[in-house]
């Protein structure tokens, strides 16, 4: 346990000493130093935050939950992703960076007005400090607590254990986030996804291993066992009628598409990177790369939850039903198959993802509250350093009441993913068709997203508690909604159309060319999207 520890904290003190000297001389007193991190990242280092901005605990504990529950159709969170990352490389980015917008919020004040800016922008601080930043320390706690053994070291209960993980995550990702900016955040997001990568696929390997040990064999008898130990778990095309944690087909088309639309093209926390870039090609080559590594994911957060499946729930070890049983089958399987020296190593790395997903998005919350609310209301003629201060206090503030709330996740017992996503729904198709509408229109009024927001959130939240609507998947209901509400916007601008024309100003703040091998490199990737669906099927080994 001694060598863990001593392993652990070294992995975790070398990241934040190479973050502090990449970025010891960046001038963090103005508002793009500290929320753009200059407009100066490079793709790699936007792709590299892109992912482990998503790819946290939640991810590993969540979505590996969610496959041992269900079946391999749960991939459609990781490589699906890759669809929705085009359309903001080439379509999204291009508008948004000829108009210089640092935040969704920021535009939504430039095409719709003052209100429509403010009421997103606490639509999105809530998202975060309710949902997002709580569910991070939590999953986090749940893999720490059991790799640590936190309960024995220590003779507390499970609670208190993962409450002490979340504080302990919670502070030092308060560190990144506040003190560093957002530069400091996509350089340790980009060394911990070295680590990650590391780390998170010789968990598979050592899996595979131990896989084709119960058949007397060695890593390809693994791989077949895989294979053919539970061929109902390979199939990543469910039925229609499938409810969570599996995905139905039909919404691979439909409600899975808007919906990571909704997440990589307009939710703060992840376009924030992009629209750090230092020039549309670096912007878009993030973006696509990005796609190419939630294809990779597939084989960290979801392969891993079937294999815990063959090695423990089939043997009669665990239970493996949904919620808080397969929340902790990704720390088990770690348990069962990495050698001891390395629990040190992977646990840091553990402790990165959290920090990455943690520090990501109390970061984009500093900055819409600094830059969309405060500023405008009560800081209209504070300096720059001012704006950056506020931003950390806020940060601290929002950082604290996650912590707090945090441990309490446990008690949500329909599973972290499931938790987190039936949670977003409540504000996410009206984030994606404001932004939908006002990019690619030019009449859209005002009065569409003031109508659409009480709308959805009523009709969302009667779906919750209408005992029909609980025979259908909840993306069903996320893509109705999103269908009506593009109604409801053609309606506002036939009825009451904007009385100009609105076209996107032009800032001139960034080389504007676009990636000349761009549109290559997608197509590319939406084919390994389409390989992987049919190995994963009927066609395959599904």
């Amino acid at each position: 346990m001694l060598f863990t520890v001593v392993t652990f904290i070294g992995f975790t003190v070398l990241v934040a000493v190479l973050s502090w000297w990449k970025t010891r001389d960046d001038d963090l007193s103005t508002k793009e130093g500290y929320f753009l991190a200059g407009r100066g990242l490079p793709g790699i280092v936007i792709a590299g935050s892109l992912m482990m901005t998503n790819l946290s605990a939640e991810q590993l504990v969540g979505t590996n939950g969610q496959s041992f529950a269900g079946n391999m159709s749960t991939m459609a969170w990781e490589a699906t992703s890759a669809f929705a990352l085009v359309v903001l490389a080439f379509s999204f980015l291009p508008r948004l960076l000829r108009g210089g917008i640092a935040t969704i919020p920021e535009f939504f004040e430039m095409r719709y007005d003052t209100f429509t800016m403010r009421l997103f922008s606490l639509l999105f601080l809530v998202a975060y400090v309710v949902t997002m930043l709580p569910t991070i320390l939590y999953s986090g706690a749940v893999a720490l607590v059991k790799i640590f053994d936190i309960e024995s070291m220590f003779g507390i209960n499970y609670f208190t254990a993962i409450t002490i993980i979340c504080v302990g995550t919670g502070v030092v990702g308060m560190c990144y986030a506040v003190f560093g900016g957002l530069k400091a955040v996509a350089y340790s997001d980009t060394i911990n996804g070295v680590g990650l990568i590391i780390g998170g696929f010789a968990i598979p390997i050592l899996a595979f291993v131990a896989l084709g040990k119960l058949d007397g064999g060695g890593f390809m008898a693994g791989v077949q066992h895989f294979i053919t130990a539970t061929p109902e778990k390979m199939n990543a095309w469910s039925a229609p009628s499938a409810l969570p944690p599996e995905i139905p087909w039909p919404l691979l088309f439909t409600g899975m598409f808007v919906n990571n639309l909704f997440y990589w093209a307009t939710n703060q926390s992840i376009i924030q990177r992009s629209l750090g870039g230092k020039n549309l090609a670096e912007s878009q080559k993030g973006a696509i790369w990005a796609g190419f590594f939630k294809c990779l994911d597939v084989f960290v957060i979801v392969i891993p939850g079937v294999m815990a499946f063959q090695l423990l729930a089939a043997e009669g070890q665990m239970d493996a039903t949904v919620g808080l049983a397969a929340d902790q089958a990704y720390p088990l399987l770690v348990m069962e198959v990495l050698p001891k020296p390395l629990m040190g190593f992977f646990a840091a790395v553990m402790f990165g993802a959290i920090l990455s997903s943690f520090n990501s998005v109390l970061n984009s919350a500093s900055t819409i509250f600094s830059l969309n609310l405060w500023q405008p209301i009560w800081g209209k003629n504070a300096d720059a350093a001012k704006v950056v201060k506020t931003g950390q206090i806020f940060g601290t503030v929002v950082g604290v009441v996650a912590i707090a709330i945090s441990p309490f996740v446990m008690y949500f017992g329909t599973g972290i993913m499931n938790f987190i996503n039936e949670c977003w729904g409540f504000f996410s198709m009206p984030l994606l068709t404001a932004v939908l509408f006002g990019l690619l229109t030019k009449r859209a009024p005002a009065v569409a997203p003031k109508i659409v927001v009480p709308i959805h959130m009523v009709l969302y939240g009667l779906s919750k508690v209408i005992p029909f609507l609980d025979r259908f998947h909840y993306l069903y209901v996320v893509f109705a909604l999103f269908v009506l509400e593009c109604v409801i916007y053609a309606v506002c601008i036939k009825v009451c159309p904007r009385e100009t024309a609105w076209e996107m100003p032009d800032a001139k703040v960034m080389d504007m060319t676009p990636w000349k091998t761009g549109k290559v490199w997608a197509a590319v990737g939406i084919g390994v999207v389409v390989v992987m669906y049919i190995v994963f099927s009927p066609l395959g080994i599904g």
